[in-house]
């Protein structure tokens, strides 16, 4: 462990020097990637040196109990000496994790989808839930919502949602959302009072930057047109919509959340270049797939992976068979619990393939 510990940090004082170089810091694609990479190598190096520290501590009780006589100082040589190498144990347990290969989109930020599935008026209603779910959950982690583009349901809720969420390690915490949603309950629309079973689709994206995808902007074309919805009378008048069209892939994006067609076009190339970015992410997801599959997040889109059961009060998470008996709180937001135990499922997995 140390000689690995030891390597990370000659590469971390290789980045240091590099980002002094003037040939670096003159093209910011290099700087931006090799920043983030120091960044990203910070708390491994932090834990190397409190590790190494600790060695020495072990090693200097050790000495001591071989070379002294007096009975006071060996006990308390002793005391620390079980103290250091029971916090050795919990501190290498750590640095295991730590060392495991981080996903490279980690620390972005994310484009969310929602989308109602099957179940009709009910599956739209339900997307809104999920909707509010999401923006309460980002609120308690002071995380920013940025709605891009929606469509409601006739019978109130979202047939389709998408919206951006920045922050500190959004993707690394929302991935795990990807999947069908299901839900059991009444709808409001049933008169016969039976339970119904409606589904919603999630999709989490890594939020591309500028310099993660090469837009060449004479691929594009850009339509405007006229907003719906809620905003006012000069929203619905003006052409402040825009649609991208990105004529090699056809993958067409629009966005009529502002009122500025500026803001809009600046939204929707956010999620252009997003999309652009999903179709390497999805190579390299399935290359680590083929590597190892992991039950937690397998990047399955049709993947059935949580149930809310609205008369039982419980929510259950089927990768990992975790559950929640108290419904609205978890639709208040409160799902942290949940996403603690998939991202705890998913390191223990890849500790046992790094060690197999």
């Amino acid at each position: 462990m140390l000689d690995k510990l030891e390597a990370i940090y000659a590469r971390y004082q290789e980045i240091e020097a590099q980002m002094n170089d003037p040939e670096i810091t003159s093209d910011m694609k290099r700087y931006v990637k090799i920043s983030k990479d120091y960044k990203d190598l910070q708390p491994v190096v932090k834990a190397y040196h409190d590790y190494k520290a600790l060695l020495d501590s072990i090693a200097e009780c050790k000495e001591l109990l071989a070379s002294e006589k007096d009975e006071e100082l060996r006990e308390m040589a002793k005391e620390e000496l079980s103290e250091s190498q029971s916090r050795k144990e919990k501190m290498e347990e750590e640095i295991r994790i730590m060392l495991i290969p981080a996903d490279p989109t980690d620390s972005k930020n994310a484009v969310v989808e929602i989308r109602g599935g099957t179940g009709g008026d009910e599956a739209c209603i339900f997307a809104g839930d999920l909707f509010r779910m999401y923006t309460r959950f980002c609120e308690k982690k002071h995380w920013k919502v940025e709605v891009i583009d929606f469509n409601e349901g006739t019978a109130g809720g979202y047939k389709d949602i998408t919206f951006n969420v920045s922050g500190e390690m959004v993707y690394r915490t929302l991935k795990y959302e990807s999947g069908v949603h299901r839900v059991q309950r009444v709808p409001a629309t049933e008169t016969q009072g039976r339970i119904h079973t409606s589904a919603a689709g999630v999709v989490v994206l890594p939020e591309a930057e500028e310099f993660d995808v090469e837009l060449n902007m004479a691929d594009v074309r850009k339509d405007t047109f006229c907003a719906s919805g809620p905003g006012g009378q000069c929203v619905n008048t003006t052409y402040s919509a825009v649609r991208l069209t990105h004529i090699p892939t056809g993958i067409v994006v629009s966005c009529q959340d502002q009122k500025s067609q500026i803001k809009n076009l600046e939204k929707a190339m956010v999620v252009l270049r997003t999309r652009l970015y999903e179709l390497e992410y999805n190579k390299y997801m399935e290359e680590m797939s083929s590597k190892r599959k992991t039950m937690v997040a397998t990047g399955d889109r049709s993947e059935k992976v949580r149930t809310y059961n609205y008369p039982q009060s419980r929510v259950t998470d089927h990768r990992i068979g975790w559950s929640m008996h108290n419904l609205p709180a978890f639709m208040d937001g409160d799902i942290e619990d949940c996403i603690d135990a998939l991202q705890l499922a998913e390191n223990a997995e890849k500790l046992k393939a790094s060690v197999g």
